[in-house]
């Protein structure tokens, strides 16, 4: 992704939990058609992207993902697809890289969230590995060159003691260059907004910078400087808390900020 003149927001898409987990209650065709409803609100709305993610799923399988994830992911990718035909990612967790590639590839999608993409880290499902090298060549060998790896880096729900020698903006570097086409920037744990002085020297690195956790109507306005992309989800959601229903009250508000302050 090369810098924007005009910056994104991007909208979260929690699918139901999806078949064989813990939580699941809905058929595939019932989670892909609650997608397909959230993306036409966000198409609605006027958000530039959105974002497929099964974070219901939890507790969460470390760098894998089943036959039967990656088939519904798969639906409800293209129903989301269908009602949004504006940038569009996808995020396996945990750190289910190379399935999300797959299924990117498979229905158009523009991107992936990529976890654990350079440097190793402790997540809460356990210790996860770099996985640049392997994953970019498995994408290669799939032909899906054109699906794009948004790496996180020192990323939520996990320690990073490990490295707490390398900075943020270290990172950063290591990303570009592995091959990252931008790196995602978060606060500690889901809904939490980063540190504004961890901006400081990101873009250095050549890549664009994106918001993946805590971007509230009330802080977009200190952010839009600080980054070119703001994933935006629990703030979006009834009460703010990202497991409930969307609330197109909320999309709506976050929309009209968005457009003040990008247009």
């Amino acid at each position: 992704m090369q810098q924007a003149a005009k910056k994104q927001l991007i909208g979260m898409i929690h699918v139901g939990a999806l078949p064989g987990t813990p939580g699941a209650r809905l058929s595939p065709t019932e989670i892909a058609r609650h997608a397909a409803v959230e993306a036409r609100t966000f198409r609605e709305a006027g958000f530039d992207g959105v974002l497929i993610e099964n974070m219901h799923d939890a507790p969460y399988l470390a760098r894998t993902a089943g036959p039967e994830i990656v088939a519904t992911m798969s639906v409800a990718a293209m129903a989301v697809k269908a009602e949004f035909p504006g940038l569009t990612g996808i995020q396996i967790l945990a750190g289910a890289n190379e399935q999300a590639v797959a299924v990117a590839h498979a229905c158009g999608l523009d991107f992936v969230r990529a976890e654990g993409f350079v440097f190793g880290h402790l997540a809460d499902e356990g210790w996860m590995d770099a996985c640049a090298g392997p994953l970019l060549r498995y994408r290669k060998n799939i032909g899906a060159e054109d699906v794009e790896i948004w790496a996180d880096i020192k990323k939520k729900h996990s320690s990073h003691v490990v490295t707490s020698d390398v900075t943020l903006v270290e990172t950063s570097h290591a990303a570009a260059f592995f091959g990252a086409d931008a790196v995602i920037v978060t606060g500690r744990v889901t809904g939490d907004a980063p540190i504004a002085g961890d901006f400081e020297g990101l873009r250095d690195a050549g890549l664009p910078v994106v918001i993946g956790s805590g971007v509230t109507t009330e802080n977009l306005h200190g952010f839009s400087p600080l980054a070119d992309v703001f994933i935006v989800g629990s703030s979006l959601k009834t009460g703010g808390v990202w497991s409930n229903e969307l609330d197109p009250v909320a999309v709506e508000a976050m929309a009209k900020v968005a457009k003040g302050l990008f247009s």
